[in-house]
């Protein structure tokens, strides 16, 4: 970013086809339109008359001036020809300006390609508009959104980010502001409503506006919404759902809170159990209207319902056809679901007819939205007849996994349907409310199939507090304003893009690389899952009770690779930190970047040593106590960062970040922690890799076998469980077995690398050797050592091919060997998703079921080479993704439409078919969410050692593989699995 800044329009991205229609110019070349010079600024001219939206925008963009340069811009809003100003920014929307009329009228411009269009704008600069003006920027509306997107644009071209305030997005100061203008005309968002729905407020957002920022109300009020409509406007979104638990302020108990919408032109709407925009949470009131109960109160809640649409009728809206119970949950009805069907019919029928005689207008000219969420589908699909033009917004599973789209008959409404998606959630089987890390290459996955299958109505995403949701408020609404801007490639680096959009392009590669690191360690868990406990499991302990997770300190270093990363991304946001000059670019890289990377380096690093710290326990081992101080520490230091967060600008955000969210986490408790009795004395302990079941298992210690194929190291712990130094020497039985250290002194513990010497080692299926390690003290301990070093076959013979090792085979899904295509199915790489970090998607989800079974099926295939025959079990590692519709037409013979599936096969044998899906709630789905990964296992069979493939063929379009472990008995536990066992071509060296 040197001479010119690229900053307005997805256009001008990496998918664009077309220029920028705004480029901040900093050279002032001669084709430059000059906004401020030292001599002159412009008049910014606009008619009184026209929509309100349009006069703040118009005020937005002067104060954005003047943060930028100082100055303040003079307005005109009728005097047309009678500036003193020779250069203005004249904006408007056709049919409503007199400016943009008489511009028309004189032939200065041409709006018949956006003229009746939906959110349309275009810009272009204009020689001698009126008299007395030499040359203007003209931004002329299809409608009052459409001109307040327009000018807005320029703000966020002149370097004021639609974050500016949000996220505290540094604005960098100008003494002139020189722009060359393309001419540009805007296409129709892709998506008619895109908005979001603030939820679960009660600890950041409420405790905020209550407590520093609306203190005099005590609540949520107008300046909190007004941000927020400002924020939405800015991004070019038009669509919000207020808060609605019990602790907030109800939008429209303070009416002046429409009129704040209305002036940023923000369309209100509400939640899926918010019926004809009334929060039944906190107003209904008992003790004055009954029971919220549809069956016995029936004339009541229509009365409350049918006062609160008259009085919402003057503005815009998105109105929700509902009936749930209160706090929402199911409502209280019969057990017998037609009855409930009929109930929910009547009822939504009846809002309807609210909704025309409040209006005036026809039902299908209302926008109208019903979201069959949880029990609610179940209602539907027993055949609830919902008029056509109500738009159906289908639910996520709360965590990012589509539960359902359009049926092809359902695609033919002309009410289409829409998303409603989980960045935050409150619920079963655990919160997610702390930070938003949910992958954006499997929002892009989700939500552009969602749309593919008509979801182009309404977008809404549960954005919980906002803070800590800003980047998927952001990627969420930019791709519901131009989805096709968008593919895998930008999804992954989107986050990048947007940390550049706001802090500029100095540390570039390290975003990119800290966040493609973030993604991945977040996908395979979030940080509020590390406690790995359940909520709500049991009425007698609701409350998650926090153990250890299943990442293994003995198995792949597997927990150990966990931490390494976590802090040398750690490592990496700290620097930046400090080195950022300026209070304002340090506040927004805190928010933005620091503290979602150190909390979660910070949990992770305190759920894990927790869970070491216990282990070690009970092996004596004397660094059990250092354990429990760094435990203490990083808990210690996650109450300081998000202090710290809370400071930040002179406590601009006080009481708005807090770990301690929901009702019943746990994750962020200090762990339990264990001391260990140690001996008086130093005390040899030995642990080898690979030693998981402490007692009872064996009485010796082993390594895992070495194979010539891969050539990897393990470690030997060495630790004292004794309280004076322990003074230890290793020795080696043959000179092929190389170790990182053969003596040494310590209080606490030391590791030893152990490997081969691959020149040097002998030639067989079971080379044997010895470590031994002996103390000052006299107690020794061995570790036998095995080597695989057959003579056959070659390294050469074996090169690229996926090896069996110690029993078992890992396989990522990205490395496969050969793909088998047609013309409906594409093999489609996923960058940063999945357990490896590239997944492979096996066709586009909107294409038609393969059969499996077929010879030319569409499939991926992997060679690999066992030395066993006999059973295998197979482990393919899948996105727990859903059945697309319910009806998908005939499934086909001996087929169902129940469950998802693809198909599984080692070389020519038969083929079986696992599953993605499973039904919400059940112990499956549980599991798979939170790893955002289904295992399933399918055991096949090997007839003979020695090269053979393995092959996942497409059944369901769609399906994304992570990885694959075939397992001959020699797996061990882990969360993950093994890393991959592919041989790669080996150098004369023996390392």
């Amino acid at each position: 970013m040197k001479n010119k800044i690229l900053l307005l329009s997805l256009c001008c991205l990496s998918l664009a086809s077309v220029k920028a229609q705004v480029i901040l110019d900093h050279a002032a070349s001669k084709n430059s339109f000059s906004i401020v010079s030292p001599s002159a600024k412009v008049v910014v001219c606009f008619d009184g008359k026209d929509e309100t939206v349009v006069r703040k925008s118009v005020s937005l963009f002067v104060e954005d001036v003047h943060r930028v340069t100082g100055q303040v811009l003079r307005t005109e809003e009728n005097n047309l020809g009678n500036s003193p100003e020779r250069y203005a920014i004249i904006v408007g929307t056709i049919g409503q300006s007199s400016w943009i009329k008489t511009l028309a009228a004189r032939n200065k411009i041409d709006t018949t390609a956006i003229a009746g269009g939906w959110e349309r704008y275009q810009i272009e600069v204009v020689n001698n508009p009126v008299p007395g003006i030499k040359k203007a920027i003209v931004v002329a509306g299809s409608d009052r959104r459409g001109a307040a997107y327009g000018l807005l644009s320029i703000s966020k071209a002149i370097g004021v980010s639609p974050w500016y305030w949000w996220a505290d997005a540094p604005i960098k100061q100008q003494k002139r502001l020189d722009v060359k203008v393309n001419k540009f005309v805007s296409k129709e968002p892709s998506v008619k409503f895109r908005g979001i729905f603030i939820n679960d407020e009660d600890w950041g957002l409420y405790q905020w506006s209550k407590r520093n920022f609306e203190k005099e109300r005590g609540n949520f009020g107008p300046r909190t919404y007004a941000k927020v409509c400002e924020l939405l406007l800015r991004l070019q979104a038009n669509y919000l759902c207020p808060a609605m638990h019990d602790a907030s302020m109800a939008f429209h108990r303070i009416p002046e809170n429409r009129l704040v919408a209305d002036s940023f032109a923000i369309a209100m709407g509400s939640s899926h159990c918010e019926p004809l925009l009334f929060n039944t949470a906190s107003e209904w009131k008992r003790d004055q209207m009954g029971e919220w109960d549809y069956i016995n109160n029936k004339e009541g809640v229509n009365k409350i319902l049918n006062s609160r649409v008259k009085e919402c009728a003057p503005f815009e809206n998105v109105y929700t056809l509902a009936l749930r119970g209160l706090h929402d949950r199911a409502m209280n009805a019969s057990n017998d679901m037609s009855d409930r069907k009929q109930m929910l019919q009547e009822a939504l029928m009846a809002q309807r007819q609210m909704l025309i005689d409040a209006t005036g207008k026809q039902g299908k000219d209302i926008p109208q939205a019903f979201t069959p969420y949880k029990e609610v589908l179940d209602v539907y699909d027993e055949g609830l007849d919902l008029p056509d033009d109500v738009t159906i917004i289908w639910p996520d599973d709360n965590y990012g996994y589509m539960k359902r789209l359009s049926s092809p008959k359902e695609q033919k409404r002309s009410g289409r349907s829409g998303v409603y998606y989980h960045a935050s959630y409150l619920g079963k089987p655990h919160d997610h409310l702390w930070m938003n890390t949910t992958s954006p290459t499997l929002m892009y996955e989700e939500l552009r199939k969602a749309y593919d299958m008509t979801a182009d109505r309404i977008w809404l995403l549960n954005a919980g507090d906002i803070k800590g949701c800003e980047f998927a408020v952001d990627f969420f609404l930019t791709m519901a304003q131009d989805i096709d801007s968008f593919n895998f490639e930008r999804a992954a680096n989107y986050r990048t893009e947007w940390m550049c959009g706001m802090l500029g392009d100095q540390y570039r590669s390290e975003f990119q690389d800290v966040t493609n690191a973030f993604y991945k360690l977040s996908f395979a868990r979030r940080p509020e899952f590390m406690g790995w406990g359940y909520q709500w499991a049991t009425d007698k302990h609701g409350k998650e009770r926090n153990t250890d997770t299943d990442f293994s300190f003995a198995n792949y270093r597997e927990a150990d690779t966990r931490l390494d990363e976590y802090r040398r991304i750690g490592d990496i946001v700290e620097k930046i930190l400090h080195a950022l000059p300026e209070e304002n670019q340090k506040a927004c890289f805190y928010q933005s970047l620091y503290y979602p990377v150190k909390g979660s380096e910070l949990l992770n690093r305190m759920i894990l040593y927790g869970q070491k710290n216990r282990w070690y326990a009970t092996q004596q081992r004397a660094a059990t106590g250092q354990l429990e101080k760094m435990t203490k520490a990083c808990y210690d230091s996650l109450q300081v960062i998000t202090k710290g967060y809370n400071e930040l600008l002179g406590g601009k955000w006080n009481h708005m970040m807090t770990m301690k969210q929901g009702f019943a986490a746990s994750y962020f408790d200090l762990p339990a922690l264990r001391k260990a009795t140690l001996a008086p004395t130093a005390s040899l302990g030995i642990l080898a890799e690979g030693e998981d079941v402490l007692k009872g298992l064996k009485s010796y210690h082993s390594l895992p076998s070495f194979n010539t194929y891969l050539r990897q190291s393990y470690f030997v712990d060495v630790f004292n469980k004794g309280t004076t130094p322990l003074k230890w020497e290793a020795s080696v039985t043959d000179n092929w077995i190389l170790v990182s250290k053969k003596a040494g002194e310590t209080t606490t513990e030391e590791r030893i690398e152990v490997s081969i010497d691959w020149n040097k080692v002998p030639t067989g299926e079971k080379v044997f050797g010895v470590l031994d390690i002996a103390s000052a003290g006299g107690e020794k301990e061995r570790v036998y050592i095995s080597v695989f070093n057959p003579t056959s076959p070659s390294l050469a013979e074996m090169d690229t091919l996926f090896v069996e090792h110690n029993g078992y085979v890992s396989i990522d899904a990205a490395n496969f060997h050969r793909k088998v295509e047609n013309t409906a199915i594409k093999i489609i790489e996923i960058p940063n998703l999945g357990v490896e970090n590239t997944a492979i998607q096996l066709g586009d989800p909107v294409a038609a079921p393969q059969r499996t079974a077929g010879r030319s099926t569409p499939r991926v295939e992997y060679d690999f080479y066992t030395f066993e025959q006999g059973s295998v079990d197979v482990y393919t590692y899948v996105l727990p993704t859903f059945v697309l519709s319910r009806d998908r037409g005939y499934a086909g013979h001996e087929a169902t439409n129940v469950e998802t599936k693809y198909g599984v096969c080692i070389d020519e044998g038969p083929v079986m078919n696992p599953s993605t899906s499973s039904f919400e709630y059940a112990q499956i789905w549980y599991e798979s969410v939170l790893k955002n990964c289904r295992i399933n296992k399918t055991t096949l069979h090997i007839d003979k050692p020695g090269k053979h493939t393995v092959k996942v063929i497409c059944g369901d379009a769609g399906t994304v593989l992570q990885k694959i472990v075939l397992d001959f008995g020699g797996m061990q536990r882990s969360y993950l699995g093994p890393q991959p066992t592919r041989n790669k071509p080996h150098s004369a060296s023996n390392k």
